[in-house]
């Protein structure tokens, strides 16, 4: 028994020697749009450290955080021309390449951060990302994002009604336009990068986003009051360019695969646990914080049902119903 442990405790031992010799000296550029110190930017501080670790110094990961290397937008045409290896951003964003991506962003569409780990981590998540193949991306993982909070600078929202007339910053796409719409508030599609300087400027009332977006980003600086509407959840897909993975050996590629797997545990971890102490500081940093009462979340939810039925047909019948049926089979 005892030899037979050694055994494999000694091929496990060959196997990362293996992995480690036939890796070669490479730089891998990973962007992202959050700012240091944010649970995604860790998660790939995580990446950047296990990808060293496990290919013996010779892959050497350079994160740039804050939007650095541009907008998601650029970053997808980046990905795609292998001027940029990789990236993570909102699932959803990836609607413009493959509609399927749309489900993503449906509001309410997860209860819980556990269900969109079983619908990501499973059959549903990695079928979406073999999607991308063709438009010469490849998804590898997903990191969150976490569910989204409305913010304004104007006043408390105690009822759905008080969101009518404000001039929201929306990620630019379709769904989220118009479920701003429906709630009566006025979408401005605007990349992430110049969301700070419109809020600053007073171009745009409020924005929404997780908590801790809110909090690396300092939006309580120019913001003054934030509602838990937790009205969608943001899956973040760790994407690689194709052009770059196909230059990559197996060995090498199994690296890059393991240290997504790794990290995306680490940061899910990080994003939950921080969750109470982020949504504490933007409280300390002057931040009114509001929840809406159940009969006004009721509201809310009916509000935004009109918009997922638009879409339901956009996104496909068998989209919408995998996802359902996992949901399904979770719920019972």
């Amino acid at each position: 028994m005892k030899r037979a442990f050694i055994k494999t405790v000694l091929a496990t031992v060959a196997l990362a020697a293996v992995g480690v010799a036939s890796a070669q000296e490479r730089t891998i550029k990973f962007a992202n749009q959050n700012s240091k110190g944010h649970p995604v930017v860790m998660g790939m501080e995580k990446f950047a450290e296990l990808v060293e670790a496990k290919s013996g110094g010779k892959m050497k990961v350079r994160v740039f955080p804050g939007g650095t290397l541009g907008s998601d937008q650029a970053n997808v045409s980046a990905l795609q021309g292998g001027t940029l290896e990789m990236a993570s951003m909102n699932s959803g964003i990836f609607a413009s390449l493959s509609k399927e991506f749309a489900i993503y962003d449906f509001p309410f569409m997860f209860a819980t951060p556990q269900e969109a780990d079983a619908v990501v981590d499973g059959p549903f998540g990695q079928k979406l990302h073999a999607k991308l193949a063709d438009k010469g991306i490849v998804g590898l993982g997903y990191y969150e994002l976490g569910f989204r909070n409305i913010t304004n600078g104007k006043r408390p929202i105690n009822k759905v009604e008080d969101l009518e007339g404000l001039k929201l910053r929306v990620i630019p796409n379709p769904i989220n336009v118009d479920w701003v719409k429906a709630l009566g508030a006025n979408p401005t599609p605007l990349p992430f990068p110049e969301l700070y300087a419109a809020l600053e400027q007073k171009a745009i009332d409020g924005q929404e986003n997780p908590v801790a977006t809110i909090n690396s980003a300092k939006m309580y600086e120019v913001q003054k009051h934030l509602v838990l509407s937790n009205h969608q959840y943001n899956p973040q897909s760790v994407v690689i360019s194709k052009k770059f993975w196909e230059k990559l050996t197996p060995a090498e590629q199994k690296i890059i695969q393991d240290a997504t797997a790794e990290s995306a545990k680490y940061q899910r971890e990080q994003s939950r646990s921080q969750a109470a102490g982020i949504l504490e500081n933007l409280k300390k940093n002057g931040m009114q914080v509001t929840e809406l009462p159940a009969a006004e979340m009721a509201k809310l939810r009916a509000r935004m049902e009109p918009v997922t039925a638009k879409y339901a047909d956009s996104v496909g019948a068998d989209t919408l119903k995998d996802v359902q049926a996992e949901l399904a089979k979770l719920r019972k």
